[in-house]
């Protein structure tokens, strides 16, 4: 919040900019084991709607976002605080820190109010937003073991809670699930190219409509219904190009 505040304050002195809060599914659905993570995500959701309606309501050219990000392969996992029996783990399936990245990049150019990440947020956001109580039995069976690997973990490693640590290695944006990450995903793709195929979408769904429509004016078993079908579909191909 804080550092929203410090580049608003000179992004509103130029009349531009956009800032992007990388936030989590967890925004809106919390699970076991993350009580303190949850909360912070729940109310940076509800700091970045009201930030919005202000940002409208004063015609600023300044503009926000938010990027919600499934389980991503960070050093964190093995840097905080932790106080389960058993080394922590994001749960899987985990995606590469650069896919992040790649959305964060495409959330500052796009325009879009939120930018879901992987189907892994897509079917906790969605799905919380139809069946919470599902949720809440599933996350309650598989949320605990799904967040840990068989490896005790060590009470007295060091970690960052209290103070930081002095150490000058550069962890880099890795963590130890390099082998288990993923380094793309369709779904982001698809969240690029939304506008593209919604047009292509109600194209086709045009031409289909417009095909049966002849089809059913031919009817069966009158003279070659394929001939009308195929001019058909040339007709449309010639005022409409993303059809081919």
């Amino acid at each position: 919040m804080h550092g929203t505040l410090a580049a608003l304050k000179r992004m509103s002195a130029r009349d531009r900019g956009v800032i992007i809060q990388v936030s989590s599914a967890l925004a809106y659905r919390s699970i076991p084991l993350q009580s303190a993570y949850c909360a912070a995500k729940h109310a940076i959701q509800g700091f970045y709607d009201s930030l919005r309606t202000e940002l409208l309501h004063d015609d600023s050219g300044v503009s926000i976002t938010m990027v919600h990000l499934p389980a991503i392969n960070t050093p964190q996992f093995r840097w905080v605080k932790s106080r389960l029996p058993r080394k922590a783990q994001p749960v899987p399936p985990i995606l590469q820190p650069e896919v992040a990245a790649d959305a964060i990049v495409f959330a500052a150019d796009s325009d879009r109010r939120e930018v879901w990440l992987g189907w892994p947020t897509v079917k906790a956001i969605a799905g919380n937003r139809v069946a919470p109580w599902y949720a809440d039995r599933y996350l309650a069976r598989e949320g605990f073991d799904s967040q840990q690997v068989e490896e005790p973990e060590d009470p007295d490693r060091r970690h960052n809670l209290w103070e930081p640590v002095d150490d000058v290695t550069d962890f880099g944006a890795h963590g130890v699930f390099d082998d288990r990450s993923a380094p793309s995903t369709r779904q982001l793709w698809l969240v690029k190219n939304r506008p593209a195929l919604t047009v292509g979408g109600a194209l086709l769904a045009a031409a289909a409509a417009t095909v049966a429509g002849l089809l059913t004016r031919n009817g069966a078993g009158e003279d070659d219904p394929d001939e009308a079908f195929e001019a058909e579909l040339a007709r449309l191909e010639d005022r409409h190009p993303l059809v081919r």
